[in-house]
This record gives C-alpha cells, structure tokens and sequence, in this order.
C-alpha cells in the first residue's frame, strides 16, 4: 500500500476542460482510519471539497465545487495510489459528473517538496 495521503498536496498533471480542475489547482489531503477529505482551489475553481473512503490503495469519493462564474457541480470519483519512484504519490483517476453529463480520467501528483 502507497503510504498515507494525510497533510499532502497534489495537483493535476494537466488542464481538464474550462471550468474544470487544470494545474492550477490545489488538493490539500486528509486521511485517517480509511476516511479521506480534501479542500481544493485555483483556476477556475474557487473551492472544493472531497469526502470518502480508502481501502489499500483504492479511493472513492464525492466531490463538490464553486466555480468562478457561481455555478456548483458535484460528481463521483474512484482512484488508484500509485508511489512514484522519487517518493511522491500519484492519483490515478477516473470521474464522473453527478450534477451535469460528462465523465473522464485525470492524473493529480504530489507536488515536490519546497527548496529551502
């Protein structure tokens, strides 16, 4: 098993349709006893959350966003952790919209630890 996602931020690896999550955006993770959360932010989206489960090194979840233009939209997600070698953690995604059509996959990575 991938190790924990708590206290991580992650980032897709590249842009999704307009109004979706692109690079810019940010997930900061949470974990504990197999519940996972997350906040997320930027681009065009001004916040978002994300709450589920995790068996080994499978994900399920919900999620819930406020775009810039104030609409909402929700959906459903399942993903696999994968360890990368350098140490990161990478999501392997595939969603679905709840709220409105569409559906897809979608990579989001640990962003490297800062230089200091």
């Amino acid at each position: 098993m991938a190790r924990s996602l708590d206290g991580l931020v992650l980032s897709p690896v590249a842009d999704q349709a307009p109004g979706q999550v692109g690079t810019r955006t940010r997930f900061t993770y949470h974990e504990q006893d197999g519940r996972i959360w997350a906040e997320y932010a930027g681009g065009d989206v001004v916040r978002g959350h994300l709450v589920g489960t995790r068996e080994g090194d499978a994900l399920d979840f919900r999620y819930v966003q406020l775009k810039r233009d104030g609409t909402t939209s929700c959906g459903h997600c399942t993903s696999t952790v994968v360890g990368l070698p350098d140490g990161r953690v990478r999501l392997e995604e595939t969603w679905a919209w709840e709220s409105q059509e569409g559906s897809g996959t979608s990579v989001v990575e640990e962003l490297p630890a800062p230089l200091v």
